[in-house]
């Protein structure tokens, strides 16, 4: 029970982050009109998608880790190209470098961000907006490292940096993973990682009850 009450968790806290998105939307859009910009529309999806995901799972027992479930939902990803691990590697790495890039010649050119004529309404949405997603993001953290410390070093430095601690840690985590293991395998915490290789095969996402018995 204790996979099936996780799930309830995060369904409950995804559709709330949502819901406060599209209110945030709503309620900047009617006090200070324009500019809307779709950007703004991605935590609604990712709060969506991933709803819609963990109303689909079914777990068969508290030893299945829900987000394991929810990272390998479309079928058996065993099958995917290795060659994926080093493409990761190198869009990321080129991915981070840029934003990278990008922050330090605007703060040379225009200064830090920390100025009044800054602070609008749609500046707050935009912030309610990367921090929804930052959520996302720190729950797979969260998932896949082995301490709490340093998930909260993590999670400080996504807060702090944004897309390029994003860039960096999924590198970091592709370049732990083996050039020969399947893609999938970026996803899961070193412990379900080592078990399923062991093992040879995905955790099961389908209940042992509906299997077919020959």
């Amino acid at each position: 029970m204790a996979a099936a009450g996780s799930i309830g968790v995060y369904r409950a806290v995804f559709a709330a982050l949502g819901a406060l998105m599209l209110g945030t939307l709503v309620y900047t859009c009617v006090t200070d009109g324009s500019p809307f910009r779709l950007e703004l529309l991605t935590p609604i999806a990712t709060c969506a998608y991933v709803v819609v995901k963990l109303f689909e799972i079914k777990t068969s027992g508290p030893s299945q880790d829900p987000l394991d479930l929810l990272f390998l939902r479309q079928g058996d990803l065993s099958e995917r190209k290795s060659s994926f691990v080093i493409i990761g590697r190198i869009i990321f790495s080129i991915l981070g470098a840029m934003m990278a890039a990008v922050v330090i010649y605007t703060v040379i050119t225009d200064g830090l961000p920390f100025r009044k004529d800054l602070l609008t309404p749609w500046m707050a949405a935009t912030l309610i907006d990367f921090y929804i997603n930052v959520f996302a993001i720190s729950v797979w953290v969260a998932h896949k490292e082995s301490n709490w410390i340093s998930t909260a070093i993590w999670i400080c430095l996504l807060i702090c940096f944004g897309s390029i601690t994003t860039c960096g840690y999924i590198v970091i985590q592709l370049f732990q993973v083996s050039y020969r293991d399947p893609i999938y395998h970026v996803l899961l915490n070193s412990h379900n990682k080592s078990l399923n290789a062991e093992q040879g095969r995905l955790p099961s996402i389908i209940p042992p009850s509906s299997a077919k018995v020959e």
